[in-house]
């Protein structure tokens, strides 16, 4: 990845749960250096005990790749593209799953593959990335602990990166900071001017992104209005602000219900 790109300076992908406090448990866990410059969390999703009802796993859009697992089944492993709207998943009344989060372009980086391909879908990984498959299905069981399946990733991870040739383009990689460091508010026409047409920007952000420069910038717009609502007062009574870089309120709310499929109330 660029030397003067440090993702982890510049986003922190968001993934709120509404979860029920005793039953289910919700953990992130950040890895060590320098796998921590390609990879947001890892992250362990488990019940605590049995559910009365089959669990609504909602994913908002964050603009990033996930691999992922059941750790009671590890040879059940999938790779989940970029979502450009919210997902919703039943996993089932006991689960136990264990997540990779990559920051947005490294996991076509770090794989050599097309991040388009996956947009919107999720695959399982064999084939995409077959020898991690592998790794994924012989490494892991239900006796693993948290700390345990960290330490198992930040070894193969480290391997991994210290063995790839890794070279990109800067101008890629300077628009991409460009949004980031904005928040998404940019003028795609005329504020990305990094030596590349239009033509070669939108290329560059399917084959690494995902998807195109514009949806990309209101993925990371809406991520910003998220992390103002949960870091915001809890109180319910409130009324919702017009949030910055939206037309009106009503543009917000729509946008952020697309994204989350919630509206910034219930957050």
């Amino acid at each position: 990845m660029n030397k003067e790109t440090d993702l982890r300076k510049l986003y922190r992908p968001l993934q709120p749960l509404l979860l029920p406090a005793s039953q289910v448990a919700y953990q992130e866990v950040c890895p060590c250096e320098p796998v921590s410059r390609y990879i947001y969390c890892y992250w362990r999703l488990r019940t605590q005990s049995p559910l009365t009802e089959n669990f609504q796993y909602r994913i908002v859009a964050d603009g990033c790749i996930d691999i992922f697992f059941e750790l009671n089944n590890p040879s059940e492993n999938f790779v989940m593209g970029l979502c450009n709207k919210y997902t919703e998943f039943s996993i089932g009344h006991t689960f136990d799953y264990v997540g990779i989060r990559f920051f947005p372009s490294a996991f076509p980086v770090l794989f050599r593959t097309d991040a388009s391909d996956l947009t919107d879908r999720f695959e399982h990984l064999a084939n995409v990335a077959p020898d991690t498959s592998k790794f994924i299905e012989n490494q892991f069981s239900h006796k693993n602990t948290t700390t345990e399946i960290s330490t198992i990733l930040d070894s193969y991870f480290s391997r991994l990166i210290s063995g790839l040739s890794i070279q990109q383009d800067c101008r890629f990689y300077a628009a991409l900071e460009i949004i980031m460091s904005t928040n998404g508010a940019v003028n795609i026409e005329t504020q990305l001017d990094t030596g590349l047409s239009s033509r070669q920007l939108r290329r560059l952000f399917d084959r690494y992104i995902g998807d195109s420069p514009k949806t990309f910038s209101k993925i990371i717009r809406f991520q910003n209005a998220l992390e103002q609502k949960v870091n915001e007062s809890t109180d319910r009574n409130q009324s919702i602000p017009t949030e910055d870089h939206y037309y009106d309120q009503a543009h917000f709310i729509k946008e952020f219900k697309h994204f989350s499929g919630l509206t910034p109330s219930v957050i």
